[in-house]
């Protein structure tokens, strides 16, 4: 169990932002640990996001195949995107899977939620399973380049455990999905 936040907060003694772009802010903190030190935290702002698994009748997953340019290669994901401030993490859900696979989903489950990478970013995903799959695309912008693939859930383990699959988001949503379909 996490310990309590009281025996561990640090106080913020200044914030200072050295870069804001259109997705992401960098700020550094310099804080005051529980034990008086002071130390200087560099932070990444990120929006929350969503990220599904979306699952057609022939139990398949639909996922995406695209460039990454940080790692100058393309990745085989679960479709994800990032939650817009007019809407709720729902409904960017039915949205980026139509923008980046062309389906709708009909059925929308609320799975978990995590931090993607705590030591330097807030950034929170929201983990959804997506079903009855019907064919809806919506034009995005930034979509230009991505491939769906559909992937048999028989073989979603193999495709961890060969490192084909190394995007953290999907490999953590993928192993819940399969956790959640065990349980039920």
């Amino acid at each position: 169990m996490p310990k309590n936040n009281a025996d561990t907060a640090e106080k913020t003694l200044k914030r200072k932002y050295v870069f804001e772009g259109r997705l992401i802010k960098v700020r550094v903190d310099t804080v005051a640990a529980a034990d008086g030190h002071r130390a200087e935290r560099e932070i990444v702002e990120h929006p929350d996001a969503v990220v599904m698994v979306a699952l057609d009748k022939d139990d398949n997953i639909l996922m995406v195949d695209q460039y990454r340019a940080p790692l100058g290669k393309n990745l085989l994901e679960i479709p994800a995107g990032v939650i817009e401030k007019s809407e709720d993490a729902e409904s960017t859900a039915v949205r980026e899977m139509q923008e980046e696979t062309g389906y709708k989903p009909q059925k929308v489950e609320f799975l978990t939620g995590f931090y993607t990478s705590p030591g330097f970013s807030n950034e929170y995903l929201h983990l959804y399973m997506v079903t009855e799959l019907m064919e809806s695309r919506l034009e995005a912008e930034d979509t230009a380049g991505i491939e769906l693939v559909r992937v048999p859930v028989s073989q979603i383990n193999e495709l961890i455990t060969s490192g084909r699959i190394q995007d953290a988001k999907t490999i953590a949503g993928l192993l819940l999905f399969l956790e959640y379909r065990r349980s039920r």
